[in-house]
């Protein structure tokens, strides 16, 4: 699924440069599979991107046989629902979140990322990402031993934040090595967007 996704991102000659990002070939793929068919306009004013890259998003899509096109909108193919579901199962949950004691931002957006924890360092690179893709920041946790842990921050989450330990658990159902990244912003959209770039880069390539 990483592997596919990201290769609709690379430069391919004749044809323009994509000027998207991987969030939002998540996000139209999740759009597409909610609606069940959209418009290219529509999924424009979704995405916050322009018409005519949108077309290029779409036409690539369709070059990858993840989505039909009809004078009706776009829909998934049977290969596109499968990378959804696929999609799904590695980021089981995804919610809006009130503020914080670890948030930087009134809007934010939590993903889960199953069997994350293991890419986990101190978080920088979730961080990073996050800011990237517009976010003001981004908090990474994992879950080990029945327990919360933000690294280099906190070794229990529900002693040192309860608030967040409190929201998390009410929203998420958590397995051991799980991963949760919070992205943090000014719009939900941004924080999305930034939740969804900084969960990326906590999962491999398939066959890496």
């Amino acid at each position: 699924m990483k592997r596919l996704l990201e290769s609709l991102l690379e430069e391919k000659a004749p044809g323009p440069y994509p000027s998207f990002l991987i969030f939002h070939l998540i996000k139209a793929l999740e759009f597409i599979a909610q609606t069940g068919k959209v418009g290219r306009g529509k999924l424009s004013e979704e995405l916050k991107i322009g018409e005519g890259a949108t077309r290029t998003l779409i036409e690539r899509f369709r070059d990858a046989d993840l989505v039909s096109a009809s004078r009706k909108g776009c829909s998934l193919t049977a290969k596109g629902e499968k990378v959804w579901s696929e999609f799904q199962s590695t980021f089981p949950q995804k919610t809006q979140m009130n503020r914080n004691e670890l948030t930087l931002a009134d809007c934010n957006v939590a993903v889960q990322i199953s069997g994350g924890a293991d890419k986990v360092r101190a978080g920088l690179e979730q961080r990073d990402a996050a800011v990237i893709a517009g976010a003001r920041g981004a908090i990474t946790m994992v879950f080990r031993s029945n327990k919360l842990v933000v690294p280099t921050i906190s070794k229990d989450v529900a002693q040192d934040f309860p608030i967040v330990f409190s929201q998390i658990t009410a929203l998420m159902r958590l397995k051991e090595n799980d991963a949760v990244v919070i992205g943090s912003a000014d719009s939900w959209n941004q924080a999305e967007f930034g939740a969804l770039a900084a969960a990326w880069t906590l999962i491999e390539n398939d066959g890496a």
